[in-house]
């Protein structure tokens, strides 16, 4: 019984075994030793590229992760098949698995996505005042899943970057100057042309409002002033000037101040509803 175990064949089959595995264990030393070296500098060549494309920190770190990953991944499969093993199989898996994670984390990988997205394209930076899913204030933060603002209010928003990566968002830091559209009332009666003057003498002597046209554009000009409405009460003007972004809320409320006291100082009445009650006596009607 022994000797048919231990027969010239099996010795013949156990030498070509071992030579087998032998030079794949060799093949597969040299491929591990080479592609390591290939993973290596691939990497370096994408944190390079990365850095040229200033991509923010919290992502550039993912990627650099993720290319890692994939690379050994890919590496780890190319040693099994020299082996002799069936890669299939494990691509498979690998497959599997991948879609039923994305099933389970669809709502996750959406915001995922949306985080890549506004960290590559930049459609708002730290610091920026953004309104977006209803929310207004200042960004605080971009992280992978959720982007944070902080409200006027000093309150604290995280906002999921799927839906803000995909509905609507008014960036209003993006442009270096931002304009400034008010609206004024007076009474009927008063002379338009002294209203006009008095607001524009305001808007041209604040100091943060922009006097000239900026560029070519025509977009960033002087102070403008013009009669918007005949309302039921009294007459609607609306002036438009343009001051930096960042200066944009202290014009509006300094704008909004000083044309108040100096329509007021100057007599310019302020229209306000007026009801007419008419009272009849029934008594001395029926008489």
């Amino acid at each position: 019984m022994i000797e048919k175990v231990f027969s010239p064949e099996t010795y013949s089959l156990l030498g070509q075994w071992a030579f087998g595995f032998c030079k794949s264990l060799i093949v597969a030393a040299i491929v591990y030793f080479i592609g390591s070296k290939l993973i290596k500098l691939v990497s370096k060549l994408v944190v390079k590229a990365l850095e040229r494309s200033k991509v923010e920190p919290s992502l550039f770190s993912f990627l650099t992760s993720i290319v890692n990953v994939v690379l050994w991944l890919l590496l780890a499969i190319i040693i099994i098949s020299i082996f002799g093993i069936e890669t299939s199989s494990f691509i498979a898996l690998f497959a599997s698995a991948g879609m039923a994670i994305g099933m389970a984390m669809s709502g996750t990988l959406q915001n995922f996505a949306g985080g890549v997205m506004i960290l590559l394209f930049k459609p708002f930076r730290v610091g920026d005042f953004i309104e977006a899913q209803g929310y207004a204030g200042v960004v605080k933060e971009i992280q992978i899943f959720n982007t944070i603002i902080r409200t006027g209010d000093g309150q604290i928003i995280i906002i999921p970057n799927g839906g803000l990566s995909t509905g609507t968002m008014k960036n209003s830091s993006k442009e270096p100057y931002r304009r400034v559209d008010l609206e004024f009332q007076f009474e009927y009666g008063a002379n338009f042309d002294e209203v006009k003057t008095a607001i524009l003498d305001v808007l041209k002597q604040h100091p943060l409002v922009i006097q000239s046209t900026v560029d070519d554009s025509n977009v960033v000009a002087a102070p403008w002033i013009g009669l918007l409405k005949l309302g039921d009460s009294g007459v609607t003007v609306v002036t438009r000037s343009w001051c930096k972004g960042s200066d944009y809320w202290t014009v509006y409320f300094a704008l909004n101040e000083t044309v108040y006291q100096m329509l007021k100082e100057r007599g310019f009445m302020f229209p306000f509803n007026r009801l007419d009650v008419n009272i009849i006596n029934q008594k001395e009607n029926h008489e």
